[in-house]
């Protein structure tokens, strides 16, 4: 019998691989299979079902043999209804004014092209500190380099924050708001600005919305989550349904911006992704007709029940959309972000230590997308830690 050679996977493995490192909220769930019906806020994962509309359509298309590729760009009826939304939502009309959109597997997918479109090695791409998990690592994947923009303590992504960070190597700022994992909002003046910025400095401003529609009303401009979209045509606007409709495994987004943007993304998902999965598509067709206000102000009180558990023992920057609270651990406990986790197991509590989203280790972060009841058992415990003495 012949000998093979070991393979060497330090010799073998690229190096787009080992800038990835496994994400620190994986942690968090091995030891939350370790525990006897934990407070777990630290999923986010809307925990609400899919609306039976939706539903209805996905399976009726399953059963009407709707399972084979559908076009790169989409279905024909969700790109009908994603272009109506856009219309009436931000004022871009697809097919003129020389914007495009195309369908996408999530929201992460649409990200990936957009940064595979853009970036080089030696390109810079600048995101928000704190980041949700894979923002960096777009940026290296890419070979190219994250800048990171501080927006502590109060989680703002503000126009003169983001220019201190540009340079002549900058080709993308990544926006993100509603925010992850803060919840934070931008106002629309804020957006206005940012989206002047990057027009002026002649980068992409990549605009992730996934939370777009789960914008609280204490935070809505003329009723709608504050976009840079409606102040310059040149930004790419990326959106999605899962964490809206509660249909997150199902994996599907949409990204629309300038036609020779989106074009080059289109043709990076013909050989990757090629589609959205099919019945999916069909599914969320009639979702921007379903009514998720009853749910997006229970998610309201939610977040309105972290802030009265815990405001007066921590700094909370006011979340005013998706289901995140991004709370500033007090220096009195003498803790850092794993510390801090260690301390809300003991109490059957689990949370994101604030150092998976971050450079700093000062922050943990709360999903409240969770049942009423283990939201008030979750929060109890983490004051007893939070409280003087605790």
């Amino acid at each position: 019998m012949t000998t093979r050679p070991t393979l060497d996977p330090a010799a073998l493995v690229a190096g787009r691989s080992r800038v990835i490192d496994v994400s620190g909220i994986r942690r968090a769930f091995e030891i939350g299979a370790t525990l006897r019906d934990p407070a777990n806020l630290s999923i986010g994962q809307p925990d609400f079902p899919v609306p039976e509309a939706i539903k209805d359509r996905a399976i009726e298309a399953i059963r009407a043999d709707r399972n084979g590729y559908t076009l790169t760009q989409g279905a024909p009826e969700l790109r009908e209804a994603i272009a109506r939304h856009l219309a009436e939502d931000v004022g871009w009309v697809v097919g003129e004014d020389d914007c495009d959109m195309i369908v996408t597997s999530g929201t992460s997918g649409a990200l990936l092209l957009a940064c595979m479109a853009l970036l080089d090695p030696g390109d810079e791409m600048v995101v928000p500190d704190p980041y949700f998990v894979s923002y960096p690592t777009l940026a290296g994947l890419c070979g190219a380099t994250s800048v990171f923009c501080d927006v502590h303590p109060d989680m703002r992504m503000t126009a003169e924050r983001i220019e201190a960070c540009l340079t002549d190597r900058t080709k993308i700022v990544l926006l993100n708001s509603p925010g992850n994992p803060s919840g934070v909002v931008l106002e629309d003046e804020e957006v206005a600005r940012i989206a002047r910025l990057c027009a002026d400095r002649g980068v992409v401003l990549l605009s992730d919305e996934i939370y777009d529609a789960f914008t609280y009303p204490d935070a809505r401009e003329d009723g709608r989550c504050p976009s840079p979209a409606r102040h310059d045509r040149n930004v790419l606007l990326v959106r999605g349904f899962g964490k809206t409709y509660g249909c997150t495994g199902w994996r599907l987004g949409w990204v629309a911006g300038p036609s020779w943007l989106v074009g080059e993304m289109r043709k990076l998902q013909q050989y990757t992704f090629v589609c959205a999965p099919s019945p999916a598509q069909v599914g969320a067709s009639v979702a921007f007709d379903v009514d998720m206000e009853p749910t997006i102000e229970a998610y309201a009180r939610k977040r309105d029940l972290v802030l009265e558990t815990l405001g007066d023992v921590a700094r909370i920057p006011r979340p005013g959309g998706a289901f995140y609270a991004y709370v500033e651990i007090p220096e009195r406990l003498g803790l850092d972000a794993e510390g801090f986790f260690e301390r809300a197991i003991e109490q059957n509590v689990i949370v994101i230590p604030g150092s998976v989203f971050s450079r700093r280790s000062t922050h943990f972060r709360i999903s409240y997308a969770v049942p009423d009841e283990m939201l008030k058992r979750g929060l109890d415990g983490l004051r007893r830690v939070l409280e003087p003495g605790g």
